[in-house]
């Protein structure tokens, strides 16, 4: 008999691939939560600025005070990049123009001028990190996911770091290693199993791959340089874009993205499995995804809102 597809194990119909408003609701507050804790720094900077800026009787005195130049340029308006192609005398007379322009006009308020200004330039740089909250919300859950799939299978794994690229074995406690994760390497049987997110594949037209799984260790996959066409496992898509406004436009990225990798490796005479994971999916979308499901066009695919279904995914990637 032959064995059911793998999505079978956690979908019935497109029906159930289907975004529910409770979802919906959840994720938009998700969001909410984690801006306000990347807040959380930046609120921290503008009190540090407002008691170091309280020392000073006039909006010039500000100019005398040590160690605040940073947040005098960011109430300036300039972003941390925009600093680096300044001469410092093009930083004074930013420092001054604000002064001048803004600081002397608010009078004895002039503080508090300094740091709503000072707020803005950091809301802005909040906002920036925020463009892919979905995404890295999305990468998270997955990750926690799989990393619970490995914890209660005995399997020991070692993860990669976003930052440094440096590998680190399992320890007893992998509470929130999913902020910093960027990979993780297991064994299944005697085979290796390595996952990247957010890979430039030079295989697919050095197009960037949310997800692959290869049948190398770290140290083999980077001796390839990623060109090996049979050490990719699958490839996925993930999309943690909640916003149901937004949901087609995510599917049809996505599609393109994996349509791009299907033909690429047809090209090496390759075929890895394939798979979606989504946050908002709409209806009509459901239903096409799950023709390609039912065609094998697809080999896999899960609402990142059903628990049920991330966990079988995840299972389904491990064992791979």
């Amino acid at each position: 008999m032959t064995p059911a597809p793998p999505y079978r194990n956690h979908l019935h119909s497109s029906d159930d691939l289907v975004t529910t408003y409770a979802a919906t609701r959840a994720g938009f507050v998700a969001q909410a939560l984690e801006k306000n804790r990347r807040a959380v720094p930046y609120i921290a900077e503008a009190r540090a600025l407002q008691e170091a800026a309280s020392q000073a009787q006039t909006p010039v005195d500000l100019l005398h005070i040590p160690g605040i130049e940073a947040g005098l340029l960011a109430a300036a308006g300039l972003s941390e990049k925009a600093l680096v192609h300044l001469q410092e005398e093009d930083k004074r007379q930013a420092i001054e123009n604000l002064i001048q322009n803004f600081l002397e006009p608010a009078g004895e308020k002039f503080v508090e001028e300094l740091v709503f200004r000072f707020l803005l330039t950091r809301g802005d740089k909040l906002g920036g990190s925020m463009r892919n909250i979905g995404g890295i919300l999305a990468q998270r859950k997955l990750t926690r996911a799989v990393l619970s799939t490995l914890r209660i299978a005995g399997i020991p794994y070692r993860w990669q770091h976003t930052k440094t690229r440096q590998w680190v074995d399992m320890t007893d406690d992998d509470s929130e290693i999913e902020f910093s994760l960027r990979g993780l390497s297991w064994k299944n049987a005697d085979s290796s199993r390595t996952l990247i997110y957010n890979l430039t594949v030079p295989l697919v037209y050095n197009s960037n791959v949310d997800i692959c799984l290869f049948n190398l260790n770290p140290d083999e996959l980077v001796s390839t340089q990623y060109t090996s066409a049979t050490s990719y496992i699958a490839l996925g898509e993930l999309k943690g874009g909640i916003d149901p406004a937004g949901a087609d436009e995510h599917w049809k990225t996505a599609r393109t993205a994996l349509d791009r990798i299907r033909q690429a490796f047809a090209d090496h005479a390759h075929s890895p499995y394939l798979f979606f994971i989504g946050a908002a999916i709409e209806k009509r979308m459901a239903t096409e995804i799950w023709d390609q499901l039912e065609r094998g066009v697809l080999t896999n695919a899960a609402n990142l809102n059903d628990d049920h279904q991330i966990t079988s995914i995840s299972r389904w990637l491990c064992n791979l």
